[in-house]
């Protein structure tokens, strides 16, 4: 059975932030070369790059820092209250600890001001845009996997370690290059790369029952709460958090003057929703408030709101039809993305979240809940009121198109006369359009009035701008219509229908995009030479041919299996065992040689014979028969593996996903893992045994 070679690493260079400053949204896409991994490893950002943005991460940086310091100094001081029973000593210590606590909070009301920061983020257009909300990545401490992998080399693998600083140097450049990602594709590719290479990681060096020592430190996205794990999935669901948040700032950049910088708005909160969806989905109990499920599915929902809107903006752009149709169009998405808005704000409400989430950002979600249901109203008058009716004889088919919106357009049906009527009369029409006015009038003051109870909003000229140009339009609009003579209360104007041209999709990462090699292969083949198979020394054997030949049986490829040994023939005297793998001929290593160059080096053998290397393997936790093959990138649930083949026997899932991930529910016998491998039975593949 061949082994099937994964493809080299993409290079990609990426810009400092001030050189990805033009360039950020371009958004390039790498290309697959074929130099090795180690000549391919990925480069983040310059952290010193003096971009606003750059800098804005630099103070978050720092000031998790100062918590995770005042945090420390809180908790020795509330140890040492509970210890001592001198009364005096206890003063001190409460007058410490007020400090401690008020610098605490002060910190923290600084931390939430830089994540309420949305202006950084946002297009550098001159249009006018409503602002998206983006999420800065969570930080994280520098990582030494040094000593842990050195020793784990020389424990289980029996090798030098020091062959391996090379490797090891890569590791660590790779993900300290992680931590300062640029904001456009390559930045994203470059924390799949990381993610992708935590697989190898922990089949190599996270047996399921011990941990490698190796403490990861992540700090809160919103609160910068430090938090330490030493399990390798904590690493992983970090990354895979910062993914989404990536695509957040992409998403939040994007120039939506235009369809083209509308689409891949859409597409970046797109793929945003699908990170945090598939990390709700596949972890419990996080150990941080941004990783928890209330929290991850309360910004699934943010991202779903912010797509409904850029479909809002892409539908005034694109409008076609009749100018009533299209304006009633207009209004029902306009409600839509005020309803969207108004489960944001419910999840917002959450006894959980409530108090985690920036003021700031449950200030925007109202306010713009407010805003676009202005605006459906706003629409539905000038539907009304700025375009004849055609309904005249000779444009029967228009007049029916329009009855069949307009009846389908209010939640409840208008008080009043028949809309066959109201679409007839202009006075009546003029009516109802003057209730909507009222309405819309209404909300925008209410979006007004919530906006100038935050601080932080009121800093944002662009929302200030956008919020008083609607206001300022619709008490326009108004006074066009009123008139001296209307006596009559105004009617409250119904409800509108929501509605939609394009649902918002929740896009599941795809980690294939990105192809890795294993950084460690000099190992050898994952499916043998991995944290949870155990093997004995190698062992060396001196073989000489014999008029009966070598007496072994061999299969299969990368390591070669000795699937069978002639009793008291060559191979059996010299000490070689059914089972054992070849792992050296001659001093070559053959870890990852062919069926075919084994079988040629042993047959070229002289007289004097030949010397293998061989290892046994006695147990392994997975459970792998002893022919597996690696399967390449592509989509299962982890969206980066084949499933295994049909009629294979299930194996316990060795997954990288052992912080708590939720167990697969569906049942049945075929267990999916990120890189899983998948097993034969030795009676399937006759065709690659031969003896010799």
């Amino acid at each position: 059975m061949e082994q099937v070679e994964q493809p080299a690493t993409r290079q990609v260079e990426t810009q400092s932030l001030s050189e990805a400053a033009v360039s950020e949204d371009e958004m390039p896409s790498a290309l697959p070369t074929e130099e090795s991994h180690r000549e391919s490893i990925r480069k983040g950002c310059d952290p010193l790059a003096q971009t606003q943005r750059s800098r804005l991460q630099h103070r978050r940086a720092r000031i998790n820092q100062q918590i995770n310091k005042e945090m420390r100094m809180r908790a020795g001081a509330e140890n040492l209250f509970r210890a001592t029973t001198n009364n005096k000593v206890k003063e001190t210590v409460a007058l410490e600890l007020s400090f401690v606590n008020s610098n605490l909070q002060l910190l923290k009301e600084e931390l939430e001001e830089l994540n309420s920061n949305m202006e950084v983020y946002q297009t550098e257009s001159e249009g006018v845009n409503v602002p998206m909300i983006p999420l800065g990545l969570k930080e994280t401490k520098e990582v030494d996997f040094t000593v842990s992998i050195q020793d784990f080399i020389c424990e289980h693998y029996g090798e030098d370690a020091s062959l391996y600083d090379k490797e090891i140097k890569d590791l660590m450049e790779l993900r300290q290059a992680m931590r300062t990602p640029s904001r456009n594709q390559a930045g994203l590719e470059l924390l799949i790369e990381y993610y992708n290479q935590l697989f190898y990681l922990d089949q190599r060096f996270f047996p399921q029952h011990r941990n490698l020592g190796v403490h990861f430190h992540w700090y809160d996205s919103l609160t910068g709460v430090p938090s330490c794990q030493r399990a390798l999935a904590f690493e992983k669901g970090s990354v895979l958090f910062n993914i989404g948040a990536l695509y957040t700032q992409i998403g939040a950049r994007q120039d939506r003057s235009a369809t083209a910088g509308i689409d891949r708005a859409i597409d970046a909160f797109q793929r945003a929703a699908g990170a945090f969806n598939y990390l709700k989905e596949n972890f419990s109990n996080a150990p941080s408030l941004d990783m928890s499920g209330p929290s991850l599915c309360m910004l699934v929902r943010l991202m779903i709101a912010q797509v409904q809107e850029c479909v809002f903006e892409r539908v005034t752009l694109t409008a076609q039809g009749k100018p009533f149709t299209s304006q009633l169009c207009l209004a029902q998405e306009a409600a839509r993305v005020s309803d969207v808005y108004s489960l944001v704000q419910q999840s917002m409400s959450q006894t959980l979240v409530k108090d985690y989430v920036p003021f700031s950002w449950a200030s925007m979600v109202q306010v713009k809940s407010e805003h676009f249901r202005a605006l459906s109203h706003y629409y539905a008058a000038t539907a009304l009121c700025d375009n004849k009716h055609c309904g005249e004889e000779e444009d029967e088919e228009c007049d029916e198109e329009a009855q069949k919106a307009f009846l389908q357009f209010h939640v409840n049906v208008p008080a009043g006369p028949p809309v066959c009527t109201v679409l007839q009369d202009p006075e009546a029409r003029r009516r109802l359009g003057k209730a909507h006015l009222r309405r819309a009038v209404i909300r925008h003051e209410e979006a007004l009035r919530v906006h100038s109870l935050c601080k932080i909003l009121r800093k944002m000229d662009i929302l200030q701008d956008v919020l008083s140009l609607t206001h300022r339009r619709s008490l326009d609009k108004y006074s066009e219509l009123d008139r001296e003579d209307d006596f009559d209360e105004i009617a409250d104007a119904p409800e509108i229908q929501s509605q939609t041209l394009q649902k918002p999709d929740i896009t599941s990462p795809n980690f294939s995009t990105v192809q890795v090699t294993d950084i460690f292969q000099k190992l050898g083949p994952l499916s043998v030479f991995c944290a949870r198979a155990r093997w004995g020394p190698v062992r060396d054997i001196c073989l000489q041919r014999r008029d009966g030949g070598l007496g072994l049986t061999l299969r299969g490829d990368s390591p070669v299996l000795v699937a069978g040994v002639v009793p008291g023939g060559c191979a059996a005297e010299a000490g070689l065992r059914e089972g054992d793998y070849i792992v050296a001929v001659d001093g070559q290593d053959c870890k990852w040689a062919k069926h075919a160059e084994v079988v040629q080096i042993l047959k070229s053998c002289s007289d004097r014979g030949v010397q293998l290397g061989v290892v046994t393997l006695h147990s392994q936790d997975t459970q792998v028969d002893r022919r597996s093959v690696m399967l390449s990138h592509s989509g299962d649930k982890e969206n980066t593996r084949r499933s295994m083949l049909a009629g294979a026997r299930g194996q316990s899932s060795g997954s990288l996903l052992n912080w708590n991930r939720k167990k697969n529910r569906d049942g049945g016998g075929v267990t999916k893992r990120l890189g899983s491998t998948f097993s034969l039975s030795f009676g399937t593949i006759r065709d690659t045994e031969s003896m010799y």
